[in-house]
Formats: C-alpha cells, sequence, structure tokens
C-alpha cells in the first residue's frame, strides 16, 4: 500500500458527549463530584483496613487492594474527562492515547484477576472452613495480589504493541469518552481486521474466563450455603459474599458487553453508556457497596472516628 500522501496524525480529538455540548459546565461540575467522592470513599476503606488490626484477614486485605486499585483505574481516565470538559480542542497525543489505553487495560484486567481471587477467597472460607486459616495464609495472600498486578500490567501489552505499528492518517476524531481499542483501530487507514483478532482473543480469554471462574466459585457457595440447617447461618454466609457479588455483577454486566464482540461497527452512544458504568460507576459505587453493606467495616469506621476524636 502507498504510504507516500499520508499525513501521519500525531493526536487525536476526544468528542466525549457531542449531543451534550450544551450542558458541558454542569457535566464538569458533576464529574468532578463523582471523582472526588470515588477518591475519598476507595482512599477510606483503603486507610481503614490497614488502620484497623480487627480487618487484617484476607478478605479485607483484597477489598483494600480493589480500593488502591479503584483509584488508580479511574485516574486513568477521568481527570483527562474533566479536561476535555471545559477544553476546547479535547486533543490527546498519539503516544498519550496510547498510554491512556495501556494503564486503563491494564487496571481494568488487574481487576478482572482480583475480584476472581477474592471469589475463590469466599469460595475457600464458605466451602472448606476448617481448612481455611492453613489455605488462605498471609503469604498467599500477598503471591496471588502480585500475580493479579503482574497479569494485569501485562495483559495489554501485546495489543498496545499492535495498535503502535498502524498507520494513521486522518480523520483524528475518536468518537468516544477517552483513548480505547475499539475507536482508535477506526481510524486506522489500513486493515485491521489482525487487531481486532487479537483484541477479541485476548478479552475472551481474560474477561470470559475470570468470569466464569467466579461463576464457578459462587455456584459452589451457593450448594453449601443451602445445606446449612439454620436460616441464620444462611444468611450470615451469603452476606459475607453479597458485596463483592453486586461489584462483580455492575463490573462484567458492562465490560462483557463492551469487550467480547469481533463487529468493528457498533453503537456510539450505546459503547458511551457503558463506558461511563465500568469507567465511572463502578469505582464510584464500590465504597458505598462494601461499606454500606458491610458491618465489620462500618464499625471499623466507626472506632477510627472516635479513635481520632479522642486523639485530638
Amino acid at each position: 500500500m502507498d504510504t507516500g500522501n499520508w499525513s501521519h496524525v500525531t493526536e487525536f480529538i476526544i468528542l466525549g458527549f457531542p449531543h451534550l455540548q450544551g450542558v458541558q459546565t454542569y457535566l464538569f461540575v458533576l464529574l468532578l463530584l463523582i471523582y472526588l467522592t470515588t477518591i475519598v470513599g476507595n482512599l477510606l476503606i483503603f486507610l481503614v483496613v490497614h488502620l484497623d488490626s480487627r480487618l487484617h484477614t484476607p478478605m479485607y486485605q483484597f477489598v483494600s487492594i480493589l480500593s488502591l486499585l479503584e483509584l488508580g483505574y479511574t485516574a486513568a481516565t477521568i481527570p483527562k474527562m474533566l479536561a476535555n470538559l471545559l477544553s476546547e480542542k479535547k486533543a490527546i497525543s498519539f503516544s498519550g492515547c496510547l498510554l491512556q489505553i495501556y494503564f486503563f487495560h491494564s487496571l481494568g484486567a488487574t481487576e478482572c484477576y482480583l475480584l476472581t481471587a477474592m471469589a475463590y477467597d469466599r469460595y475457600l472460607a464458605i466451602c472448606r472452613p476448617l481448612h481455611y486459616p492453613t489455605l488462605m495464609t498471609p503469604a498467599l495472600c500477598v503471591k496471588i495480589a502480585v500475580g493479579c498486578w503482574l497479569g494485569g500490567l501485562a495483559g495489554p501489552v501485546a495489543e498496545i504493541s499492535l495498535v503502535s505499528r498502524l498507520p494513521f492518517c486522518g480523520p483524528n476524531h475518536i468518537q468516544h469518552i477517552f483513548c480505547d481499542f475499539p475507536p482508535v483501530l477506526s481510524l486506522a487507514c489500513t486493515d485491521t481486521s489482525i487487531n481486532v483478532l487479537v483484541d477479541f482473543i485476548i478479552n475472551s480469554c481474560k474477561i470470559l474466563a475470570t468470569f466464569l471462574l467466579i461463576l464457578t466459585s459462587y455456584v459452589q457457595i451457593i450448594r453449601t450455603v443451602l445445606r446449612v440447617p439454620s436460616a441464620a447461618g444462611k444468611q450470615k454466609a451469603f452476606s459475607t459474599c453479597a458485596s463483592h457479588l453486586t461489584v462483580v455483577l455492575i463490573f462484567y454486566g458492562s465490560i462483557l458487553f463492551m469487550y467480547v464482540r469481533l463487529k468493528k461497527s457498533y453503537s456510539l452512544d450505546y459503547d458511551r453508556a457503558l463506558a461511563v458504568v465500568y469507567s465511572v460507576l463502578t469505582p464510584f459505587l464500590n465504597p458505598f457497596i462494601y461499606s454500606l453493606r458491610n458491618k465489620e467495616i462500618k464499625e471499623a469506621v466507626r472506632r477510627q472516628l472516635r479513635r481520632s476524636r479522642s486523639l485530638s
């Protein structure tokens, strides 16, 4: 293919929500409030778990890691989204776009692996309670957490490498709220079938495999809980899983429809709405889900507040 007359793209324009141009300021205020609440909520859970010795268990260690992860996950996209809402140009450099995609997908993959680890932790605690202390040791907990981070950070390297080699000659308008593989691939000046296929295979293995492992864990958990004779025992067992299961359903419910598909053509408004769910709403809701539905975390927050008042 002759590329001699191509003017190579050095930056992209992120269009965001073009149909909502008249309310950009209101969207900025709303998104800023959501982002600040996300930061405060997740940071609060992270600090409470680490400061309260009663929460130094594998389950809550995973919850604290998830909260820390959400801080990085939202930082990959929301600050640039906020800047674009107030900017006329809404530009991002080519390398900046690839970096945004990398961190967003690597941290998203880490969250998939971490949610799977949390499901396995609940499976051991409920289905094998007598062996749980010897199986889920602090050392194993650290190894699982490190494995989740390393696996997530290595995940998008192949996809990023393939995208970085594609020619982009214009137009450079990204029909999305941040840089992502599907909208960026649609701007390439060559066939991207290989990229789409690689993206589909990696996402299918990563998302579907972890989702099936989580589903398998919960099938075993439900079978075990149904054999518990007392209603109080059943309720206690299910209550330890409710927060995690809620997060899983919200997160996977959106990313499955977004990334496990082969077609390149897609509804732009539909994808923007899904992107808001998994990139903005899920990290925003996580602190509420884990604090409002979890008695131990609520009590730990009260203890820390009483301790801070006594010190002052």
